[in-house]
Order: C-alpha cells, then structure tokens, then sequence
C-alpha cells in the first residue's frame, strides 16, 4: 500500500465514516481536525489522531488556526522522489500525507441567508483550501478528494492495485482546483456587490 497517512477535514460528512473505516482495513493512518474526528470517533474509527497530536501545536484562534503548520503542508508538498525533501522531513520528524480529503463550508448557503459581513468573514475557509491546493499541486504524490462521490472510485482502486492511478489523481486534482476557485470566486462577488452598494450621503 503506497499511501500510509490520510488527512480528513470534511464540511460536508456524506459517506465519511464507511471511507474512513475501509481506510483503516487497508492499514491507513487517518489524522482529523476536530469536527470530523467527532464524527470518526462517534461511528467506531479507532485508528484517527487528532491533528494537533501530530504538529504538537493546538488549534489557536477560536480554531481559526488549525492545520497551518508545517508538519502536515511539509508532509503533503514533498516531493518523494526528490532525496532533499526526504533527507528534510526525516530531520525534521514530519511523515509525509498521502491523501487530503477535504471540503469546504458551503459559504454560498450562508451568505443567501443575508448575513453582515463579519458573520461572512468568520466563516471563511483558510485552511481547507490551503491543503486542497497543496495536496493538488503534488498530486503525483498525494491523493486529493474533493467530492464525497468519489470515495467509492478511489477504495476500489486502492483495494485492486494498492494505489490510485495517474489518471485519477490527475482527475481529482483539477476537480480540486476547480473548487478552489469556485469557492474564491463566491467571496470575490459576495466582496464586490457588498463594495459596489450606494452609500449613505453623509452631507444631508
């Protein structure tokens, strides 16, 4: 089994404990931030570390901070092949990630339900992007998984061949981007027509 390590953090939680429990059969290590650890834990998945068990640095912030820390983006941005990056994790104690499953606060549902704008900048997602992104660009060594649908895809793989194709990761990867820059561009516009309302004339 080429991938040893996955990192969880999912919104949307469909199918997540069943994924996560065959993950465990194949001998993956799961780690989770704490809303899906919860869940993980509550549905009997009992190999799953809490991600601050491995960076050694607590969620900080009201949990704003959570997984901005080199010993995960380290772990999933080496390049394998390369033996400088290897040589440095193993000095460092950082194990690599070889599967991101995350996705995004649907923010578009949030901001439909008209709240003001500090309400909209608190639940902005930082960190699940920042792992979506890093774990696409090194897609050739990290498995990225956007889209609960593609659970099923991706265990049969792993079950059949011990990894997951090229082609699929390369598939999951511009899925990833795609959602990057889907979830940006609803913050761009909710900025921009929020810049662009008429304003009190101050004079009168």
């Amino acid at each position: 089994m080429r991938i040893k390590r996955a990192l969880i953090s999912v919104y949307d939680k469909t199918g997540i404990v069943d994924f996560a429990r065959e993950l465990n059969r194949l001998g993956i290590e799961i780690i989770a931030t704490g809303g899906t650890l919860k869940i993980l834990k509550k549905g009997g998945i009992r190999f799953v570390k809490h991600v601050s068990d491995v960076t050694e640095f607590p969620e900080i912030l009201g949990g704003r901070v959570k997984t901005g820390h080199s010993k995960l983006i380290g772990g999933i941005l080496a390049l394998r092949d390369n033996k400088e990056h290897m040589n440095e994790l193993e000095k460092l104690e950082i194990k690599p990630v070889d599967m991101v499953v995350c996705n995004l606060y649907p923010f578009e549902k949030l901001i439909n339900r008209g709240v003001d704008l500090k309400d909209a900048l608190e639940n902005i997602d930082i960190g699940g992007p920042n792992l979506i992104r890093a774990a696409a660009k090194n897609f050739e060594n990290v498995v990225v998984i956007v889209n609960p649908n593609r659970y099923g895809q991706v265990l049969q793989e792993l079950k059949k061949k011990g990894d997951v194709s090229t082609e699929t990761r390369s598939v999951l990867a511009i899925e990833a981007f795609k959602e990057t820059a889907r979830y940006e561009f609803i913050i761009y516009k909710f900025l921009k027509k929020r810049s662009l309302r008429p304003r009190a004339n101050l004079n009168h």
